[in-house]
């Protein structure tokens, strides 16, 4: 009477398990091949796992006499597949989410806030000049020039669900474009009068496993492109003008999700999935690993002169910090090795601030960081509570020095009209008047805020011109003072 329920449940246990092989390899089997295999053999020992499990728990074993050899052996067989089997999840997170749609990785991953239903998907300036590029909900991508009439839009049939746009120094025509499948490259005349470039302007780079593409970055040189996706464990480096890729792969935290290119060139931010991410120099290609405690890097960002990486961490509420210096040698490196080397510069828990119409709850988890070129003004984008009427997502935004030490100080809050959030922002990179701040918000507008530096000296409107600038309000004495991190407190 025991056997039968004991025979079910085994049937049970190895009908699953072949279901779910066929459902993994019928999933992932236009990746490599060495991923596939990879994946089947950790689902087959969690199954065997199962199957022994069960079996020295059951009826059946009690009434089977089982010599003392094979009860140790399966004893110390079925620990060993236990330690095993939890290795799944950190060696290989990449395989963990492989199981989400392209669309779902892509709104995990993307620096945008909500991207599956945000209008403006992604956004760029070019390094040079006052165009930038607009990628929308319908994958099109439309480049604005405020000294031309013309608005090319890009389409092709491989452009599709657009997560990243980025175009490349020290050149007027090409755009990187990060999509589902491939990563593209368009080179857009600037003097064309076309409204609608050809697909043969696109040059269209793709590796084996290597999608959905949720990052890309160019060298400050333009010289080479890395792109980031979830699905791979290896960062890919382009050389765009041969179409050739190089792979850089490194064991532990499954695959890449964001990367940052500093400003000097010398390293490279790669997330991963995992509780870790890795920093690059690029002399040599080598990496160093940081452990974050909580959960992924969610976003980075560099100090204009690339000595300093500022990051955040899925699931918290605090900004860190870590310090890149030059060797006698010449390679760059931290200033001190451990997790301990992360200094918080700045907590954003929720705060209750009073306003004319009514109270609001401002901070908790951020969604990306960026720090305008001249190292003054870092914006930081808040998530806020979709559900709660009372935390709206907002940017925070902080004054900030470099030198001679790192200092950063609350500034204030940039708030949308009513029913709108931001989704998007990013820093105008040649501003002349000290930082322009562009904001892509859930309505589909954009709106770009100057930041006007006396330093740099502040326009003189005249009556024709934009009205005059607020008065600020009056300041305490001390107000001055009141840094909420300095290095002399660290």
């Amino acid at each position: 009477m025991q056997l039968y329920p004991v025979v079910t449940q085994i049937t049970a246990i190895w009908t699953n398990f072949l279901f779910h092989t066929f459902t993994t390899y019928s999933t992932i089997c236009t990746r490599d091949s060495n991923t596939v295999y990879c994946h089947i053999n950790l689902l087959s020992c969690s199954y065997i796992y199962q199957l022994m499990s069960f079996y020295i728990n059951s009826p059946l074993s009690c009434a089977v006499v089982v010599p003392k050899w094979l009860s140790v052996s399966s004893g110390c067989t079925l620990a060993l597949l236990r330690w095993f089997s939890s290795f799944h999840g950190s060696l290989f997170p990449h395989l963990t989410v492989s199981c989400m749609s392209s669309e779902d990785m892509l709104a995990e991953f993307s620096q945008v806030l909500n991207w599956s239903d945000c209008v403006v998907r992604a956004f760029a300036w070019h390094p040079h000049t006052d165009k930038f590029a607009v990628a929308l909900l319908d994958d099109s991508i439309k480049i604005y020039n405020p000294k031309s009439a013309t608005t090319p839009t890009l389409k092709h049939r491989l452009q599709r669900s657009v997560a990243a746009v980025q175009w490349k120094p020290l050149c007027a025509t090409a755009l990187a474009v990060a999509c589902q499948n491939c990563l593209l490259v368009w080179h857009v005349d600037p003097c064309s009068l076309s409204t609608r470039p050809s697909s043969g302007c696109a040059q269209v780079l793709s590796h084996p496993g290597h999608s959905p593409i949720t990052s890309i970055a160019w060298s400050p040189s333009g010289s080479l492109l890395v792109s980031a996706s979830p699905m791979d464990t290896a960062m890919m480096v382009w050389d765009v003008a041969s179409e050739s890729g190089v792979p850089l792969q490194r064991v532990g935290g499954g695959g890449v999700t964001f990367l940052s290119w500093s400003p000097d060139g010398s390293h490279v931010l790669a997330s991963t999935p995992s509780a870790l991410f890795r920093v690059w120099e690029t002399r040599m290609w080598t990496c160093e690993r940081w452990p974050c405690v909580k959960g992924r890097c969610q976003s980075g960002c560099w100090s204009p002169d690339g000595s300093r990486l500022l990051f955040t961490v899925q699931g918290e509420t605090v900004i860190y910090a870590l310090t890149f210096t030059d060797t006698p040698a010449g390679v760059p490196t931290c200033t001190s090795k451990g997790s301990q080397a992360a200094a918080v510069v700045a907590d954003l828990s929720e705060t209750t601030f009073n306003t004319p119409d009514g109270d609001i709850i401002v901070g908790g988890e951020i969604q990306s960081l960026a720090w305008d070129p001249t190292g003054e003004r870092l914006a930081v984008l808040l998530k806020g509570d979709p559900q709660a009427a009372d935390r709206p997502a907002i940017i925070a935004v902080f004054k900030t020095r470099t030198n001679p030490i790192f200092e950063l100080l609350p500034c204030g809050f940039v708030q949308g009209e009513p029913g709108t959030e931001p989704r998007l922002m990013q820093f105008h990179p040649n501003f002349q008047h000290g930082a322009l701040l562009t904001v892509c918000w859930s309505s589909g507008r954009i709106t770009h805020m100057p930041f006007y530096f006396l330093s740099a000296g502040v326009p003189h409107f005249g009556l024709s011109g934009s009205p005059s600038l607020p008065r600020p309000q009056e300041r305490p004495a001390d107000f001055a003072k009141q840094s909420l991190f300095t290095e002399l407190m660290s």
